[in-house]
């Protein structure tokens, strides 16, 4: 091979003709509008075969608890004689542990019995139900399980029915079965149950998405509830635990005071004029019977009403700032993005074919010019 021949190579093989790539296109221009618009018929079947899926949600402004409502409880103790710095406040879940309360197991178990309305049945189901005996996942999901799921299906046949129970330990330490049909429905929830927690703003987020609308916004419902019904548990239970305390103490204390003071009472009526100093003596054991039960009685009096104030103070209380309302439009599928990505990528696949295959032919030019060089 001449020095000139090698110089040609060279430059061509470290330059790129954008002329020449041009040509090629326009000269492969029937094969990137096929293979374009065999994307675009895929994207099309796509579309149409997709399930429609409805997203609805709320927001809220999680434990509004402000420097007002505490001093002003303070203040109305205080005047009733009654000290809140002796009572224990209790702890609070922080927002960013809601994720962890939604993704238990407890949680999606009450969710799987939740009775929604389904408009398409005309009836109403539980979601277990509904996933187990009326939902139709579409056609495409029918290609998907018997292609891209075949490998699994075939190993599930192999596997044992019951290699996918599971015993869980609550906080509340109980032990949860959970089988395999509850863990593909706990699978299936997670995905459709979206929380967003902003902690700049202060607000949590809920979102649920479901083939019907009406259901959907049922169980954005029922999951706000529940989580605020665990947060509100946690935070008073402290309280309510030590006002339950508190109240059965203050019960035992009432009746021996009772008893006391009819003890005194009878003594009096039967000896309205003492004159014995045994009858004296038995009138100041009374009396000191009855100043001692009546002051632990008062004590436990105003601690009662301290907790019961405690417990109220310690109630969060939750401001939605979005309701839940049934969604109107769908939210997927986006058939007008599905369309775009199908040309997109039937117009870049069939480019980057064109251009690879010139460049292996290149390659292939070089290749042999060399091994006959040599």
């Amino acid at each position: 091979m001449t020095k000139k021949n090698k110089s040609k190579l060279s430059n061509e093989d470290n330059s790129i003709d954008f002329v020449e790539v041009f040509r090629e296109f326009w000269e492969a221009r029937r094969f990137i509008i096929k293979i374009t618009f065999i994307f675009i018929l895929i994207g099309l079947f796509v579309a149409v075969f997709s399930k429609e899926q409805y997203t609805s949600s709320t927001t809220f402004v999680p434990l509004v608890e402000g420097k007002s409502v505490n001093s002003s409880l303070g203040g109305l103790a205080a005047l009733a004689g009654i000290n809140l710095g002796g009572v224990g406040s209790s702890s609070e879940i922080s927002p960013q542990l809601y994720p962890q309360i939604v993704k238990s197991i407890l949680f999606q178990k009450e969710l799987l019995q939740t009775q929604l309305y389904f408009e398409s049945q005309g009836e109403q189901a539980t979601y277990r139900e509904y996933y187990e005996n009326i939902y139709n996942p579409g056609f495409l999901w029918y290609i998907k399980e018997f292609t891209v799921g075949l490998p699994s299906k075939i190993i599930s046949l192999f596997r044992d029915d019951n290699e996918d129970d599971e015993l869980v330990i609550s906080s509340e330490k109980t032990i949860v079965f959970v089988s395999k049909d509850d863990s593909k429905l706990i699978k299936r929830l997670e995905d459709q149950i979206s929380l967003e927690i902003n902690i700049k703003e202060g607000y949590v987020t809920i979102s649920v998405t479901m083939p019907e609308a009406i259901a959907s916004s049922q169980l954005t419902l029922k999951a706000q509830e529940l989580l605020q019904q665990y947060v509100l548990n946690f935070k008073t239970q402290k309280s309510i635990d030590q006002l339950e305390y508190v109240e059965a103490r203050f019960l035992e204390k009432e009746k021996e005071f009772n008893k006391v003071r009819i003890e005194l009472a009878s003594f009096q009526d039967q000896n309205s004029a003492i004159n014995t100093a045994l009858g004296k003596t038995k009138m100041i054991q009374l009396r000191s019977d009855y100043d001692l039960a009546f002051n632990i009685y008062n004590e436990l009096a105003k601690q009662l009403e301290a907790q019961r104030l405690q417990v109220k103070q310690d109630t969060p209380v939750f401001t939605v700032l979005k309701s839940v309302t049934i969604p109107t439009e769908r939210s997927a599928p986006n058939k007008f993005l599905i369309l775009f990505v199908s040309i997109f990528l039937g117009f870049f696949i069939s480019l980057s074919w064109i251009r690879a295959k010139h460049l292996y032919t290149d390659f292939k030019k070089v290749w042999f010019l060399k091994n006959k060089e040599i």
